[in-house]
């Protein structure tokens, strides 16, 4: 079997020999690893059960100055941070009235299409996702963290037509992507955070699952799989993404309220397929190299059972792993 075709063979549910994995750093300890190993070699141990090939783009941010630009919403971004902010946002008032939103042709171009299908090409053995540039949380972009948390509860109207037209946007990208033969759309709309829904649980029912319906059909239209990566807990609706036809959750963070992976592999295991769920806030960082070896291969064991696993860890492995505990996941890892 390939690659791709052990991880197809887990979302369909069926138990294979090797647990697919993905496995990425970031760079501080990729080069950490890459001293301890004596250069990069190691990396080609790994196998590929898994690639991201591009597709449709969003259009060129322009640049203001070295530490600021402004994005097809027109929003300000600040990048002299570790993470860019928003620093003003596009649509200053909860109306559209004087705005232009960007139409989806801007955001579509053959040139990451033909990117696409080369990459595709070039890894015929691995499972391969697109990853949309944008999804419906996004909106926060156009408007602020703190201006859309107070959107979708004193303007629901106007909530209402920014989702739709993100959506709309979104359906676009997924249109376009029909003629590049991937085996997944990936979105990442965080939901979640450590104890729950960020918007909550009835609010996300109202506003996102008949928007992630539609979206989620027109994926399972063009025989791709729906993936999405939500950081935080979604335990409270999780149900709900089952219901409307989630085929792969990524990320799936333990720590988080109600994320413990083996219960949700119990209550959920035969209608979802889990990917991730090895502790990017405990387990990895602050275990021993042997606690974390053991809860690696307690993952592979159980969350395999029947199929529906895919491991991984739940963020990059970030700056504070210890080297002992990086290497000790890399080996493990690499041993199947």
């Amino acid at each position: 079997m390939t690659p791709r075709d052990i991880v197809l063979e887990q979302i369909r549910h069926h138990e294979t020999d090797r647990v697919p994995y993905t496995l990425a750093f970031e760079g501080e300890v990729a080069a950490r690893l890459d001293r301890h190993y004596g250069g990069p070699a190691w990396r080609e141990r790994i196998v590929p059960y898994i690639t991201w090939c591009p597709g449709v783009v969003r259009p060129p941010n322009v640049t203001i100055d070295g530490a600021h630009y402004r994005d097809a919403f027109g929003t300000i971004w600040q990048t002299d941070k570790e993470a860019p902010v928003v620093t003003e946002p596009g649509l200053q008032r909860p109306s559209f009235e004087g705005y232009a939103f960007p139409a989806p042709e801007a955001f579509l171009s053959d040139v990451a299409k033909r990117d696409a299908r080369e990459h595709l090409a070039r890894t015929p053995g691995s499972f391969t996702i697109l990853f949309q540039p944008v999804c419906l949380w996004e909106a926060w972009y156009l408007r602020g963290f703190e201006e859309t948390l107070t959107d979708c509860i004193a303007h629901e109207d106007f909530y209402a037509e920014l989702l739709d037209r993100m959506t709309a946007l979104t359906l676009a990208f997924v249109a376009a992507s029909a003629d590049i033969p991937a085996d997944a759309i990936m979105m990442g709309d965080d939901w979640g955070v450590q104890r729950g829904v960020l918007m909550g649980a009835d609010r996300w029912r109202r506003f996102y699952k008949p928007r992630y319906a539609r979206i989620f059909k027109a994926i399972h239209d063009q025989g791709k799989l729906a993936v999405m990566h939500c950081c935080g807990s979604i335990a409270e609706i999780m149900g709900d993404v089952v219901e409307i036809g989630l085929d792969v959750l990524e990320s799936v963070q333990p720590e988080a309220e109600g994320m413990n992976p083996y219960a949700l592999k119990r209550a959920w295991g035969d209608k979802i397929t889990f990917w991730g769920c090895l502790g990017s806030q405990s387990t990895i960082p602050f275990s021993s190299p042997s606690a974390l070896v053991h809860e690696i291969r307690r993952l592979r064991s159980e969350m395999s059972r029947n199929g529906g696993f895919i491991l991984a860890p739940a963020k990059p492995l970030r700056p504070e792993t210890p080297l002992e505990n990086a290497i000790a996941l890399v080996e493990e890892f690499l041993a199947k």
